[in-house]
């Protein structure tokens, strides 16, 4: 599939050509955990996956747990969420999702992309970007474009030469050629922005 993917994606764009001869493979292990990948995004404002400042994972390790569960929240929540300072907001979403799951247990594999953004969706407090995150990394469903997401437009900015009165509108219109590969090419620029960002230093 690599093959295929690479060979895809540098054929209908030059510039994402350029950035996939300069790096290796974006390849990103999933959790393949939704709550866990959920509760990331909503107290470290960032999916783990790629976080550089690591709360989340200082907090895990505070509650001596590896991967956060529902059956396990109680002691995480004993042990380490207290020193997270979150807004009501936040709170309230927690709170939502504790319910949702111990409600429910989604068959999340066997839904589609729109089903699962309909189910997340329902979610008080889960908006897009999040849900991008958990199709993109946790679902690793291959055709995801989170064109909300902050640091993907400052990287197609950069190598797109893309303005910021209509950003969202021409990122969707360059990866379009990206399809049905989207999610690869957002890896790829994710992951030359990181290099860059890494070389800088």
């Amino acid at each position: 599939m690599q093959k295929r993917v690479t060979q895809h994606l540098s054929a209908n764009d030059d510039t994402l050509a350029q950035v996939i001869a300069e790096i290796d493979w974006p390849e990103i292990t999933s959790t393949n955990n939704i709550f866990h990948d959920l509760l990331s995004c909503i107290i470290e404002q960032q999916i783990h996956y790629r976080s550089t400042k690591k709360t989340f994972a200082r907090l895990l390790a505070k509650a001596f747990l590896d991967e956060l569960t529902l059956d396990n929240f109680e002691e995480f929540e004993e042990r380490a969420l207290g020193d997270v300072k979150l807004s009501l907001k936040k709170y309230e979403t927690l709170e939502g999702i504790l319910e949702f799951f111990n409600r429910h247990s989604p068959d999340w594999p066997r839904m589609n992309d729109t089903e699962v953004r309909e189910t997340l969706g329902s979610l008080s407090g889960i908006g897009h970007w999040t849900i991008d995150m958990i199709l993109l990394y946790t679902l690793e469903r291959p055709n995801i474009f989170p064109a909300q997401d902050y640091h993907l437009r400052l990287v197609m900015e950069q190598l797109y030469g893309i303005g910021t009165k209509r950003i969202t509108v021409e990122m969707k219109k360059v990866a379009e050629s990206w399809s049905p590969y989207r999610s690869f090419g957002v890896k790829y620029l994710l992951a030359w922005k990181e290099m860059n960002k890494q070389q800088k230093l």
